[in-house]
């Protein structure tokens, strides 16, 4: 029997924490890994005690036709990554990696392409997370070296995340 990679089973576990999503849109979930051990977990939803998007059963940018990629703020949603992130110490992130996956929320099934927006990059870069790794279908995905988001500057050429 062969074993999953380190980076599968990683993005495994995002895929799983992706099922706490409240997001009717697209489901995320984000782990971050130091020294072969989870530091944290996320997902998208609502801050804590506001209410979410599947309790209210509808999204404000999908009512607005809000493509995606724009205007997250008007998202009810804390992103998975920031939450992922807000759930440790500086001191965890340095040098750690953060692993991604987005599903679907109707079927469950993996969506690959994915990025983080503008915004998570920023958290990323300022929480010292050295890669991001993102799940395209079961067995691949992107490793993202966090340099590159530093180095070519999409908040400068009017190219937007995801």
């Amino acid at each position: 029997m062969e074993r999953v990679s380190k980076h599968n089973y990683y993005l495994d576990i995002a895929e799983t924490v992706s099922e706490r999503s409240t997001c009717i849109r697209r489901r995320f979930g984000a782990i971050v890994v130091k020294n072969d051990t989870i530091v944290s977990t996320g997902y998208n939803g609502a801050p804590r005690g506001r209410k979410n998007c599947n309790e209210l059963g509808s999204c404000q940018r999908d009512k607005l036709g809000i493509p995606k990629g724009e205007r997250y703020e008007l998202c009810r949603s804390v992103h998975a990554e920031a939450n992922a992130i807000i759930a440790a110490s500086r001191e965890q992130m340095l040098g750690a990696t953060l692993y991604m996956c987005c599903t679907d929320p109707q079927t469950g099934e993996i969506i690959g392409g994915m990025n983080s927006c503008m915004m998570c990059k920023r958290q990323i870069i300022n929480a010292g997370i050295e890669r991001v790794i993102i799940r395209n279908t079961k067995t691949d995905y992107t490793i993202v070296d966090v340099n590159d988001w530093i180095s070519n500057d999409d908040s400068l050429s009017g190219k937007f995340g995801y």
